[in-house]
């Protein structure tokens, strides 16, 4: 496990560290729900996509989706974790108001896989570790609306019964941009496999924070056992669904916790909720233990048991994940750390800088594409999807500047044009005569006017190199900046300082 680094929050009493824990539910990408052929698409009219196994009708029996077990063990793979070829389904009896059966059918003491381990980068560029407990299948829940009727429930079950994966992580998680950095991480390997959408906006993917409180050092002593049960008391944060509403939540449980204790209190183990509003958490009820469940496995679904080939297989057609093309855009195309781990940390930019950079000058596709691109596209409030220039149209841009049929400025200038009006960059290059000027006597005419227009400052260059800067503005300005830079600079030194 690579170097934690130090997060401290300043108590009354001296200084407070904090450990968290998280569960993140991760809906499946599957047409069909765990247990039943009933659609999953999101945004369907209320109650047009539920079954009668999801409406808990009697008689009715659960049906394993074959789909879905493939993608949590590829889930699992991707996450560098164990397999388990044996796994049980079991029944987790609570009271679920939007889960019409009355207890949820999940995996409690045999999941589907095991340890795993993914690798996290922080804000400033370092790496940590964050290990994984485990990845089990259940059943989503529907949703309750409370707003439709001042008197009455409302109750919508088409996402009751959709397959979730709940991912759960080990207390390896030291501060509230850990946290956000591990779940980013978490929904790029999700996204690379195609096992989960991760848009925290429609409920694809919601955290769980277990947020606990310690002094310094008494995490390290409890580390080395491996042994957290006498840390200090958690506290869950339930479907926490945003980046910034994680680290909000995580700040705000924490302090709330060392206030009660620099008061001499007592952390009760609660499930609490974040009031995104208020930048609070508010009580939602006492944590239940396992027992409190009342766990039993699930009499109508037999065991799911596993071949290792079919896992090799799967194993075997995974595809490049995160870590792996960051490694290879530094290999094989030469980027720097940084633009690698910035271009693979989401797909589809990964994606569009690939088909850019095809046989093309890999550094300046990534110059391009993380700068002047994503520069625009943030700017406009448009994600990668989105963007008004193809990869196809970029790619060809930059073919222009390599083979210097237009300089780096004026592809600036024809990058605005297929933003704003689209088609192909060698005929608006053609069309507004925008070709690079390489002649050489035609610059050098232009030089020679120019020193004999301003012999003093043509003189003084001797002296002060960097006066040169000003002919090379002249020269591009007299040459509505088509002169090829390169010949413009060569002139000028020839002209001017030998």
């Amino acid at each position: 496990m690579s170097e934690s680094k130090t997060y401290r929050i300043a108590g009354a009493t001296g200084d407070w560290e904090v450990v968290m824990g998280l569960e993140v539910h991760a809906q499946v990408v599957s047409d069909a729900k765990l247990f039943s052929g009933a659609a999953t698409a999101f945004g369907a009219a209320p109650n047009s996509q539920v079954s009668l196994v999801d409406a808990a009708m009697p008689g009715m029996l659960p049906v394993i989706n074959e789909g879905v077990v493939t993608q949590a063990v590829r889930t699992g793979l991707g996450l560098n974790a164990q397999i388990n070829l044996w796994s049980r389904f079991d029944r987790k009896n609570y009271f679920y108001p939007d889960l019409p059966q009355g207890y949820q059918i999940s995996q409690f003491q045999y999941p589907i896989v095991g340890e795993g381990a993914i690798e996290c980068e922080r804000d400033d560029g370092s790496r940590f570790t964050v290990r994984i407990e485990r990845l089990h299948l259940e059943q989503d829940a529907g949703k309750s609306i409370h707003d439709l009727d001042p008197s009455h429930t409302y109750v919508d079950l088409n996402r009751s019964g959709v397959a979730l994966m709940e991912i759960v992580s080990r207390p390896d998680i030291r501060s509230p941009d850990e946290a956000s950095a591990y779940v980013s991480k978490l929904r790029t390997i999700l996204r690379y496999l195609g096992t989960c959408g991760g848009d925290m906006e429609k409920g694809q993917l919601r955290a769980d924070v277990n947020v606990s409180v310690c002094r310094p050092g008494d995490y390290e002593r409890f580390r080395e056992n491996d042994d957290f049960s006498h840390l200090g008391t958690r506290c869950e944060i339930k479907n926490v669904n945003s980046l910034r509403f994680i680290r909000q939540a995580i700040e705000f449980e924490a302090k709330r916790q060392i206030d009660i204790l620099e008061d001499g209190g007592t952390i009760d183990q609660e499930t609490r909720l974040f009031d995104a509003n208020t930048g609070v958490t508010r009580s939602m009820r006492s944590k239940e233990e396992a027992h409190d469940y009342r766990y039993f496995p699930d009499p109508d679904l037999l065991p799911l048991e596993l071949q290792q080939t079919w896992v090799d297989g799967l194993a075997s057609d995974l595809p490049e994940l995160p870590d792996a093309k960051r490694d290879r855009l530094i290999s094989e195309l030469g980027l720097s750390d940084y633009d690698a781990s910035v271009l693979s940390a989401d797909k589809d930019r990964a994606d569009y800088f690939e088909a850019v950079a095809d046989g093309r000058d890999a550094k300046l596709a990534s110059a391009w594409v993380n700068n002047d691109l994503f520069g625009r596209l943030n700017k406009e409030g448009k994600g990668i999807t989105e963007s008004p220039v193809s990869a196809d149209q970029l790619g060809e841009l930059i073919g222009l500047i390599t083979d210097k049929t237009i300089s780096g400025k004026i592809a600036k200038d024809v990058f605005d044009i297929l933003w704003d009006e689209g088609g192909r960059p060698a005929d608006i290059v053609e069309a507004r005569g925008l070709k690079q000027v390489t002649d050489t006597g035609a610059i050098e005419a232009v030089v020679d006017q120019l020193i004999a227009d301003n012999p003093d400052q043509a003189a003084s260059v001797k002296d002060k190199p960097k006066a040169m800067g000003w002919f090379v503005g002249q020269v591009m300005k007299a040459m509505q900046g088509k002169a090829n830079p390169q010949a413009v600079n060569e002139i000028l030194k020839a002209k001017l300082l030998d």
